[in-house]
């Protein structure tokens, strides 16, 4: 299934569609002539978002002001695409952000946070849009991770998040398939995003510098078209960028290197 012919009239719904792959994948989503709806906690961008949509020459996404962290805001997100648009085929929870740190900067609480956002907050997604995505036979996305492959030292409330969202979707997957309900885990790599640029209580800072070296890091255009073509085939797991599928491939079948490797970057304890 071609992406030209899976998206047309199709209704979408996403979270963390603000910035960053959440935005373009509602840029190229509208391109196809999907019906919108944009989900994340920043109503302004959003706005904007949808302006440009619409001056695009596209149909204007559904604007919802939403915090997956919190309780009731999703069911009010898939209530206002289903008003808008009749129905829901395809949610992607994409919302997510990282902690990080050494162990011993950490604290309970910084976990819990992290766990709330990538965990919990994707499970409220998932509660919220699957009665409608029964009724159409959809398709549910699960934005994970390489993290959720290969674990990295000052990571670990992240990667922690991201093991768990890829413990869920091969759980669930045959579940929902009983159901008619495709799920596709997409796991990238370093991709070009503001996601390096959200400190550890979930705050976006415009002006942080990337911890991530430019090199290593695949363009958002490309990565998400990558992804779009995953979903419209059905797959189960797409590992995202080239990077990603090397470190995935280490990990499988030559796990020593990865271990040598964070034994070597790993930050060194003060006593």
């Amino acid at each position: 299934m071609s992406i030209a012919s899976f998206y047309p009239e199709k209704s979408v719904l996403i979270t963390g569609a603000s910035s960053g792959i959440g935005e373009e994948l509602a840029i190229q989503l509208a391109g196809t002539g999907a019906k919108l709806t944009l989900a994340a906690r920043r109503r302004e961008q959003l706005e904007a978002l949808a302006e440009k949509i619409m001056h695009a020459g596209h149909a204007r996404p559904v604007v919802a002001e939403c915090d997956v962290a919190r309780d009731g805001d999703l069911e009010r997100a898939v209530d206002a695409c289903v008003r808008a648009w009749g129905k829901l085929d395809i949610a992607i929870a994409n919302a997510g952000f990282g902690v990080v740190g050494p162990l011993k900067k950490l604290t309970i609480e910084d976990y819990r946070r992290q766990f709330e956002t990538n965990v919990f907050g994707v499970l409220r997604t998932i509660y919220a849009a699957l009665p409608e995505l029964e009724k159409t036979r959809g398709n549910l996305v699960i934005n994970g991770s390489v993290a959720g492959w290969v674990a990295s030292p000052g990571g670990s409330p992240y990667a922690m998040s991201k093991f768990a969202l890829r413990g869920l979707a091969n759980a669930i997957t045959p579940e929902l398939r009983r159901a008619g309900v495709r799920v596709t885990l997409l796991s990238p790599g370093f991709i070009v995003s503001n996601i390096r640029r959200v400190d550890n209580a979930g705050v976006f800072h415009a002006n942080a510098r990337d911890r991530a070296p430019g090199w290593i890091q695949a363009r958002t255009d490309v990565a998400v078209h990558e992804s779009l073509r995953a979903i419209a085939r059905g797959k189960r797991e797409q590992i995202v960028t080239f990077h990603g599928r090397v470190l995935v491939k280490l990990e499988r079948f030559q796990p020593w290197l990865i271990r040598a490797l964070n034994e070597k970057f790993a930050p060194r304890s003060r006593q």
